[in-house]
C-alpha cells in the first residue's frame, strides 16, 4: 500500500460583489423582472382556478350537488395555497429590492457561490484551505481571499 501525500478536494468559494451604479442597476432589473413575473403568475393562477371551477360547474348535472362543491373547495384551497406560496415569494423579492436600494456604492455584498477545487497536503490547514472568498467588481476579479 502506497501513502498519499496529497489530495484534490471540492470546496465552496463566497463570491462578493463591490456595489457599482451598474451592478445596482442590474440586481433592480433583476428583481424587478422576478417581481413581474411573480405577478402574472398569480395572475394566471387567477385565471385558470376561475376556469377550472367553472368546467367543474358547467360539467355537473347539478351543480349545487355536495359532490360539486366538495370538488370546487378542494380546487380553491389548492388555488389560495399556491397565491399564499407566489405571494410570500412576491414579498420576498420586495425585500430584496428595497435592500438593493438602500445599498452604498462600495459596500461589498454576497452575491453568490461557486465551487472549486484545490490540492491539500498533509501540514496544510485544512480550514485555511477551504474558506476562500472572490470579491468582484462589476465583473471583474478585485481579490482573492482567505478568510
Amino acid at each position: 500500500m502506497t501513502k498519499k501525500d496529497s489530495i484534490s478536494i471540492k470546496r465552496t468559494i463566497s463570491i462578493k460583489a463591490i456595489v457599482t451604479p451598474s451592478w445596482k442597476q442590474d440586481a433592480e432589473n433583476e428583481l424587478s423582472k422576478a417581481i413581474s413575473s411573480s405577478d402574472q403568475q398569480l395572475s394566471q393562477l387567477e385565471q385558470e382556478g376561475q376556469q377550472v371551477m367553472s368546467n367543474i360547474r358547467s360539467q355537473a348535472a347539478n351543480p349545487l350537488d355536495p359532490r360539486v362543491q366538495e370538488q370546487v373547495g378542494q380546487i380553491q384551497q389548492q388555488i389560495a395555497a399556491k397565491r399564499s406560496e407566489l405571494e410570500e415569494q412576491k414579498r420576498n423579492l420586495l425585500q430584496q429590492q428595497t435592500q438593493v436600494r438602500e445599498l452604498k456604492m462600495d459596500d461589498v455584498v454576497e452575491q453568490g457561490q461557486l465551487d472549486s477545487f484545490c490540492d491539500i497536503s498533509v501540514g496544510d490547514n485544512l480550514i485555511k484551505k477551504m474558506q476562500v472568498s472572490i470579491t468582484v467588481k462589476d465583473g471583474i476579479v478585485k481579490s482573492i481571499d482567505n478568510i
